[in-house]
């Protein structure tokens, strides 16, 4: 389909058009005869996407990756189920509200490429991975392996382990821009010692966008019978990949990130055979020990979120994973490929550009994380969030697929001010 063409078919979608998951599959169909590389540059399709979007017009929004706006389509649907859940009460709550909760895990699984029985629905990856920290078998003396990278929450619940149990925490610093993938694993490896219970590491940074070598990591802890849980905040409807793949034994994200579910939603993987060996973050008689809905029980949550998570997941399927990461990672290096090279400029994301994807980390010598962020917002009406701990100072950006290369011009041209 030539230019033309192109725009006539999608200023006929238009914003009513994108009310509807088949014409988004139209116009995912205009394309299907390009690559996802060829896509992520045509603006025109893009465009149309963010259409679908009811974004604020006071800010240019580059903070996605704390949450991800849903588009007016899920969230349209999301109300409703509260709704139909409202209207049901009690009667919803006693009778199909788990079978809704399987069927969605059940989708979520097809998507993560593991078994039903190996993934459950939390809140977020804080639940999902502190549930892993706090239920393993601790005894004084054990050891966990992680980075001053990794996310604040775990950190936390691997001292609270540590001062309840006695157990110790081995704390490694990951390089920002490492020679080779074998830098990394050595890093870990080097941690690694007989009294070794978990390692935990990142799929991708959170602060600087920068995508480990799971398999690899993963792969070397095994060779020295160290399990390996990662936190895949970031990760997940991010790249593409599926769990199995990644050789893990325990994966934790959470869906209101990438995937654009509504707030309260995560995701837990428990390889099947390390299932019996967590307990539960609340008592749940009545299972067996390798039935992993035993981590499951929180007590009444919000529901409707769950019933949300097939639309997000139908819309990032339209879309095509292949061509979201294409997107991002466009996206990235869009803006980064034009700032990298100026003078007091520092980014915190490695310029290989296979280490990253949406996420990139910007900062100006002589200014504080904190200050800049206040001057993007107050100035330039961008909105972010500044990073100022663990080695990265500077104030992290995260687009999304409703970004614009036009929108990002407006950061290249404040970091270019801003830098004098």
């Amino acid at each position: 389909m030539d230019k033309r063409s192109f725009l006539k078919y999608s200023s006929m979608l238009g914003l009513a058009g994108l009310a509807g998951f088949s014409a988004l599959g139209k116009l995912v169909d205009s394309v299907a005869d390009m690559s996802p590389e060829a896509v992520a540059k045509n603006e025109d399709f893009w465009e149309t996407i963010r259409q679908g979007y009811k974004l604020k017009s006071d800010y240019i929004n580059l903070e996605n990756g704390y949450y991800c706006i849903l588009p007016q389509e899920i969230l349209d649907h999301y109300i409703e189920k509260i709704r139909e859940v409202n209207m049901h009460g009690a009667y919803y709550m006693r009778t199909v509200q788990f079978d809704n909760k399987k069927a969605a895990a059940q989708k979520l699984a097809r998507v993560a490429g593991c078994k039903d029985d190996e993934l459950i629905i939390t809140r977020n990856t804080t639940e999902s991975l502190d549930m892993i920290i706090s239920g393993l078998h601790w005894q004084e003396g054990d050891e966990a392996v992680m980075a001053e990278q990794d996310y604040g929450a775990m950190l936390d619940m691997f001292r609270l382990v540590a001062k309840r149990y006695g157990m110790v925490n081995k704390i490694v610093s990951v390089p920002m821009y490492p020679k080779s993938d074998d830098e990394i694993v050595q890093l870990y490896a080097n941690a690694i010692t007989p009294k070794t219970k978990l390692l935990m590491v990142c799929h991708m940074i959170n602060i600087t966008g920068h995508i480990l070598p799971i398999k690899k990591i993963c792969d070397m802890a095994h060779s020295k019978g160290v399990p390996v849980m990662v936190d895949g905040a970031h990760a997940f409807a991010h790249i593409e990949f599926k769990i199995p793949d990644l050789n893990c034994d325990y994966y934790g994200c959470s869906l209101h990130k990438w995937l654009s579910v509504p707030l309260g939603a995560g995701m837990l993987y428990v390889k099947k055979e390390n299932v019996g060996k967590i307990w539960p973050l609340f008592g749940e008689d009545g299972k067996k020990e390798d039935d992993i809905l035993r981590l499951n029980h929180t007590g009444t949550h919000p529901v409707a979120t769950d019933l949300a998570i097939a639309y997000s997941i139908d819309f990032y399927e339209k879309i095509g994973a292949e061509r979201k990461e294409a997107r991002l990672r466009y996206l990235q290096n869009y803006w980064t490929d034009k700032v990298r090279n100026l003078p007091n400029v520092v980014l915190n994301t490695p310029s290989d550009k296979s280490r990253s994807c949406g996420i990139a980390n910007v900062g100006i010598k002589g200014m504080a994380p904190a200050e800049l962020a206040v001057r993007l917002l107050k100035k330039y009406k961008i909105y972010t969030v500044a990073i100022d701990s663990a080695g990265v100072h500077g104030c992290r950006i995260t687009p999304n697929v409703y970004t614009t290369t036009a929108e990002l011009d407006v950061l290249v041209k404040a970091l270019t001010e801003l830098k004098a």
